[in-house]
């Protein structure tokens, strides 16, 4: 694992179940964190150490965001910002409304584009230029998307369309960056368990969620976050035999109507076994 120690890192989504394991696993490791979110009585519990600050962000807007990166550079150099924000309502796209399509656009695609154009354009006024791809990084810049992302899921179309916006942006953002000894990682777990989760166990749109093998946990994907922090790597999955599956599916979609039943079957079998907490 790259040395953190005392290094300022920023986490939006921070009162989320990945975010919450995110600040603690960064505090543990030394670094200083600047831990975001909407929710401020959330983000109060949070505040047990002198290496985290909070502070509220509603990662819609551009001002916020600017705020948040000021505070983070008054405690000193920024090294990486982790997006962990994310929101997901299920539902067929027949049934769906206006103010669901703003909600998933705005919050998954919207925030994250624009916190990653502050960080990116932050990043390289300290960077130095590079020949091709770094061994480290001058700044880490680390969006988390989905395995929705990679293959399109039934059932849950707007948080899917929205996370493949997220890889998609990440992916280019990368490309941008790599001469400038920038790091960018999209992150792209299955099914976690967190309370996004938990609020899809009733929603039988939601079966496909739950088509894998037992949900991975807020700590295994902050586990593999801090596993790849610092270090040049455009893209996880998580686990990686999923992101192979996910990634034929979305190379050869025709496939996909054979296997959706299968899946599907599977996913609402293991939705009526699943206990939230």
């Amino acid at each position: 694992m790259t040395d953190i120690a005392g290094k300022v890192i920023i986490v939006s989504g921070a009162a989320g179940g990945i975010g919450q394991e995110l600040v603690a696993a960064l505090t543990t490791a030394g670094a200083v964190v600047v831990a975001t979110d909407v929710d401020e009585v959330a983000l109060r519990k949070l505040a047990t150490s002198t290496r985290v600050q909070t502070l509220k962000l509603d990662v819609r807007s551009t001002e916020e965001w600017e705020k948040v990166f000021s505070l983070a550079q008054a405690l000193g150099p920024v090294f990486a910002l982790i997006n962990a924000v994310g929101v997901l309502k299920p539902g067929y796209i027949d049934k769906i409304t206006a103010k669901d399509v703003d909600f998933h656009i705005d919050i998954n695609v919207k925030g994250v584009m624009l916190g990653s154009a502050i960080a990116a354009r932050e990043f390289k006024k300290t960077a130095v230029g590079t020949e091709g791809s770094p061994a480290s990084c001058a700044g880490h810049i680390i969006n988390i998307a989905s395995l929705a992302g990679v293959a399109p899921i039934p059932g849950i179309g707007l948080y899917s369309a929205s996370k493949f916006a997220v890889r998609g942006f990440t992916l280019a953002l990368a490309g941008e960056l790599k001469d400038y000894g920038v790091c960018v990682t999209v992150v792209c777990p299955d099914a976690v368990k967190t309370p996004m989760l938990d609020l899809q166990k009733d929603y039988p749109e939601a079966a496909l969620t739950f088509s894998g093998s037992a949900p991975l946990t807020a700590k295994d994907i902050a586990d593999a976050i801090m596993g790849v922090l610092g270090k040049n790597e455009a893209e996880i999955t998580l686990p990686f035999w999923r992101g192979l599956f996910a990634k034929t599916a979305s190379a050869l979609p025709g496939l996909a109507p054979a296997l959706i039943d299968t899946l599907r079957k599977a996913g609402l079998e293991n939705q009526s076994k699943y206990e939230k907490g």
